[in-house]
């Protein structure tokens, strides 16, 4: 066995050449894997990992809430907000030739389905009288002068909704 003796020993010094290198890259990789972990747990003053996520699923699932009541709370602010005015113009005329500047006026107000109101407000030298004629679906339920008809054309014309975003 002697003649095998330096070729086996040779051998052994070999795999162990090996072996050590092996555990120098897996001590490497080792180090990385501790950094990383340090990375994703700083700050957390030695708690497991496990307690870490349980903490962020945590927070998770709370923003997740919160963000179902605000998604609650707009649709109800958008009901409201198609209820409001949202189409509104008006036309200042002069209806006498006996009075000066235009400080008469037809005033049109409607929410998002065309609902509202043209309030018009005639002023003359002995007084001012103000008509108010009801609107559902864009059309009035009676008469309207060319002035509060050219109100509630612009009124409807007016861009409606800005604040949603487009689809």
């Amino acid at each position: 066995m002697e003649p095998y003796l330096g070729p086996l020993i040779v051998g052994l010094l070999i795999v162990d050449l090996v072996l050590v290198l092996l555990v120098l890259g897996q001590s490497l990789r080792l180090g990385r894997v501790r950094r990383r972990l340090e990375g994703i747990t700083r700050g957390e003053q030695g708690r497991s990992l496990e307690a870490i996520l349980d903490a962020h699923i945590d927070k998770v699932y709370a923003v997740s809430h919160e963000l179902d009541e605000l998604a609650a709370r707009t649709a109800i602010l958008e009901a409201i907000a198609r209820r409001s005015f949202q189409h509104v113009a008006i036309v200042r005329f002069n209806p006498f030739e006996d009075t000066g500047g235009n400080q008469s006026f037809a005033l049109a107000m409607m929410d998002a389905n065309g609902d509202g109101f043209v309030l018009s407000s005639l002023h003359a030298r002995t007084g001012t009288r103000a008509y108010a004629k009801a609107v559902n679906g864009g059309r009035a339920e009676a008469q309207l002068s060319d002035e509060e008809a050219e109100a509630l054309k612009r009124a409807l014309a007016a861009p409606a909704d800005r604040t949603r975003p487009a689809a």
